[in-house]
C-alpha cells in the first residue's frame, strides 16, 4: 500500500487508517494495481464514518460517508434523516445509479433544497462509478471562433453538475488522439470532439467504449452522436449576396485545403458563380489557413496577380480581417473600392471598422447542442439534433457596384 496512502488539507493517513481533526475512523481499502498506477480515495473532512461497499473499475472501496459534518454543513445524513429515508437512497438519488420512487426523490429533493446541502462531486463519482467530467476536444482553446463554442459547453454542462475539461489537437490528428488517450485516463464520462482531423473509425472506435459526440461530420455509430452545418449553403449565400450587387469579378480566399469547412465553402463559392453563368478564373482563387496572416498574403498575391476584381469572399472572418489589412496597405478602401464577405460571425465581425457582412455560424449554439445530445447520450437516450440554418448578416463591408 502507497505510503501515505491518503493526504489533503484536512487529513492525512497511513495503513488505511487517518485522523481526522483528532477524531480517528478506519476505512478499510483493498488497494488495486494496473500499469503501475495506484487507486487514491479523496475524500473532505468527515467526522464519523459508517463503510459502503462499492466496486470502482475492479477496486473494492468502503466508502466513508458523513454522519454530522464540521462546520455545520448540511451532510448526506442530515438529508436522510429529514426526507425520512436511508442515506443510500439520497446517494442514489444523487447518482441515479438505481430506480428510487417518485415520493422517495421527491421528499430527497425538499429535503437537499431546505438545508442547502452540496453534493461532494468526488464522492458521487466514488458512488456511481462516474468522474461527472466530459473531455472536450477543440483545435485552438484561444481561438474566436472555438471559444464561443467552448461557452456553449459550459452553459449546458455546468447546471447538469457536469465539468468539461478541454484540450486543443491543433488540426492534427496525433495529437487529436493523444488529447483523447489522456481525457480517457481521466475517466471522463463522455467525449465532444469539435470537428478535426480524426478519421471516422477512429471516433468509431472510441464510441465502443465511451459515448461521444463530433461536430463537423455526418457520421453514424453507436453511441455516437454527429452534427454538421451546411457551409456550402452559407457560402453561396455570401456569393449570391455579391453578384446581386453587380459584383462578377469576386476573389476567393480559401482556408486550410484539407479542413472540410474550407471544401464546402469553396464548393459553396464556385456553385454560386456558376450558377449565374460566370466562370471560376484560377487567378481569383488564393490559399489561406484560417488565420489572419494569410488573409494578409492573400492580397498581395491577388496584387500581383493584377486580374482585376471588385469583391472578396474570405473563407472565415479572421481571414476576412487580414484581407481587409492588406487593402489598406494597398490603398483600397472597403467597400468604396473592393467589398469584402467573412463567414463565421466572429464578434470581431461586428466592431471591425466598416462592420464585416458575414454568414452565421451558430457555433455557440452548436456547443450547446453538443453538451445537451452528450447529455442525453449519459442518460441512455438517442439525441435528436436540429442544426440552424446558415444565416447571411450584412453590414457596411459590402456595397453595391457602381460604373
Amino acid at each position: 500500500m502507497a505510503d501515505p496512502f491518503f493526504r489533503n488539507d484536512h487529513v492525512s493517513a497511513k495503513a488505511g487508517r487517518f485522523q481526522l481533526r483528532g477524531r480517528a475512523c478506519i476505512v478499510e481499502v483493498r488497494q488495486h494495481r494496473q500499469a503501475d498506477e495506484s487507486v487514491f480515495l479523496l475524500l473532505t473532512a468527515y467526522l464519523e464514518c459508517v463503510p459502503i461497499n462499492r466496486t470502482i473499475c475492479g477496486t473494492s472501496v468502503h466508502k466513508a460517508t458523513v454522519g454530522r459534518g464540521a462546520g455545520g454543513k448540511a451532510t448526506l445524513e442530515m438529508v436522510a434523516e429529514r426526507a425520512g429515508v436511508s442515506p443510500s437512497t439520497v446517494s442514489r438519488v444523487l447518482n441515479g445509479t438505481a430506480v428510487v420512487s417518485d415520493d422517495k426523490r421527491k421528499a430527497v429533493e425538499r429535503a437537499i433544497a431546505k438545508l442547502g446541502f452540496v453534493p461532494s462531486p468526488v464522492a458521487r463519482g466514488l458512488a456511481g462509478g462516474r468522474s461527472f467530467s466530459i473531455g472536450v476536444v477543440t483545435q485552438a482553446i484561444d481561438s474566436p471562433f472555438y471559444g464561443r463554442a467552448l461557452r456553449g459547453i459550459e452553459e449546458e454542462l455546468g447546471p447538469a453538475g457536469y465539468s468539461p475539461l478541454f484540450m486543443s489537437g491543433h488540426w492534427r490528428a496525433d495529437e487529436e488522439a493523444r488529447c483523447i488517450d489522456l481525457l480517457r485516463l481521466r475517466r471522463v464520462d463522455g467525449l465532444i470532439v469539435l470537428t478535426g482531423r480524426l478519421s471516422n473509425a477512429a471516433l468509431k472506435a472510441v464510441a465502443r467504449s465511451l459515448p461521444v459526440v463530433v461536430t463537423g461530420r455526418q457520421l453514424k455509430a453507436t453511441h455516437l452522436i454527429s452534427m454538421d452545418f451546411d457551409n456550402r449553403a452559407g457560402a453561396r449565400l455570401a456569393v449570391e449576396h455579391l453578384i446581386g450587387l453587380g459584383h462578377r469579378r469576386i476573389a476567393f480566399i480559401a482556408g486550410d485545403p484539407e479542413h472540410p469547412d474550407s471544401i464546402e465553402r469553396q464548393t459553396g463559392y464556385e456553385a454560386a458563380l456558376q450558377g449565374a453563368g460566370l466562370r471560376v478564373d484560377p487567378r481569383l482563387l488564393l490559399p489561406g489557413d484560417f488565420n489572419e496572416q494569410s488573409g494578409v498574403q492573400a492580397i498581395e498575391q491577388l496584387q500581383a496577380r493584377r486580374a482585376g476584381y471588385t469583391a472578396i469572399f474570405a473563407a472565415n472572418d479572421q481571414m476576412a480581417f487580414g484581407a481587409r489589412l492588406g487593402l489598406f496597405r494597398h490603398g483600397l478602401r472597403v467597400p468604396v473600392d473592393v467589398s469584402l464577405v467573412g463567414f463565421d460571425d466572429v464578434a470581431g465581425a461586428l466592431y471591425a471598422v466598416p462592420g464585416l457582412t458575414t454568414v452565421h455560424y451558430p457555433i455557440h449554439e452548436i456547443g450547446q447542442l453538443a453538451a445537451r445530445a452528450m447529455l442525453e447520450l449519459l442518460a441512455g437516450g438517442r439525441p435528436s439534433l436540429d442544426v440552424p440554418a446558415p444565416q447571411l448578416i450584412v453590414r457596411e463591408s459590402t456595397r453595391a457596384l457602381t460604373f
